[in-house]
C-alpha cells in the first residue's frame, strides 16, 4: 500500500464488490519494511504521510542504493526519489531502472512524474546561478510529489528589478521557495510582495564571514517579513518536500 489515495480506492473496490474483504486486509497487511540488514525501507510510510520512501544517497553506496530501490519498485512505488546522488550511482541505477538523473543537483526519479495534483503553483526563486544545486533540489523534489513548479534563476537583491518583473508569478503563486546565499536577503523581498507562504533556504554560497550559510540562515530567521519559514542550510528536499505538503491543502 502505497499512499492515502490508493488506501481509499481500495476500500472503494472492497464496497463495490470489486475487491474481496480478504484480498484487501492481505494488501494492508503486507510488512510496513523490509530488512535489508544496513536499511529498513518503510514500505507504509505513503499511507501514514502520503508522500512514500524518499532515498538520501549521500554516504551510501551505489550498490546500497540500487538495492533499496529494488525494494520499493517491487512493493509498487512508481516514482522514487534519490537525493544527493553520484553519478556512479546514477550509472549503475540506469542499468537497472529507467531513471532521470540531475547532476548539478545530484537528484534521481527512477519512474515517471506523477501528474500534478497541487491545488495551484510553487515558485522556486534563487538570489545568484550559484543556487542552483539547492534550488533543483527543491525544483525537483515538488515536481515528484505532483506539483506544478516555475522556477525563477538569479533574481537577487543586486539587481532587484530581475525579479519585480516576475511580479505576476509572485502573486499568483500557491507557495514560494526563496533560496539564496550571502546574506539571505532574497527572503524578506519575497515575503513583503507575496500572498502566500514563503519558504527560506539559506544556502552555503559566500564568502568567508557568511560561515558556510550560517550568515543567510540567521538573516533568514530574523526577516522582518511575515509568512516567512526557515529549513536548513542548504535544505532543498525538505524546502520542496514542505511546499507540496502546502500545496495540497484543501
Amino acid at each position: 500500500m502505497k499512499n492515502n489515495r490508493e488506501l481509499t480506492a481500495l476500500l472503494e473496490e472492497v464496497a463495490a464488490g470489486k475487491t474481496t474483504p480478504e484480498e484487501a486486509a492481505l494488501q494492508i497487511r503486507e510488512v510496513p519494511f523490509e530488512d535489508l540488514g544496513f536499511a529498513k525501507p518503510d514500505l507504509h510510510r505513503g499511507m501514514r504521510q502520503g508522500i512514500p520512501e524518499v532515498i538520501y544517497g549521500a554516504g551510501k553506496t551505489p550498490e546500497q542504493i540500487l538495492e533499496i530501490t529494488s525494494v520499493l519498485v517491487r512493493h509498487g512505488q512508481k516514482t522514487v526519489l534519490i537525493t544527493r546522488m553520484a553519478k556512479e550511482a546514477a550509472d549503475l541505477i540506469k542499468e537497472e531502472f529507467p531513471l532521470e538523473y540531475e547532476p548539478v543537483s545530484g537528484v534521481g526519479i527512477v519512474g515517471d512524474l506523477p501528474s500534478p495534483d497541487g491545488k495551484g503553483t510553487i515558485v522556486v526563486a534563487t538570489g545568484g546561478t550559484s543556487d542552483m544545486r539547492v534550488a533543483e533540489e527543491a525544483a525537483l523534489t515538488a515536481q515528484a510529489f505532483g506539483n506544478t513548479v516555475i522556477r525563477l534563476y538569479d533574481v537577487g537583491v543586486a539587481g532587484i528589478h530581475r525579479l519585480l518583473a516576475h511580479q505576476h508569478e509572485i502573486q499568483s503563486a500557491r507557495v514560494i521557495i526563496a533560496i539564496a546565499g550571502m546574506e539571505g536577503a532574497l527572503a524578506s523581498v519575497i515575503g513583503g510582495l507575496a500572498a502566500c507562504p514563503v519558504i527560506a533556504v539559506p544556502t552555503s554560497v559566500g564568502y568567508g564571514a557568511s560561515f558556510g550559510g550560517l550568515s543567510a540562515l540567521l538573516s533568514m530567521l530574523n526577516s522582518c517579513a511575515s509568512g516567512v519559514s526557515v529549513v536548513n542550510i542548504d535544505n532543498g528536499f525538505g524546502a520542496g518536500y514542505l511546499a507540496s505538503m502546502i500545496n495540497h491543502l484543501d
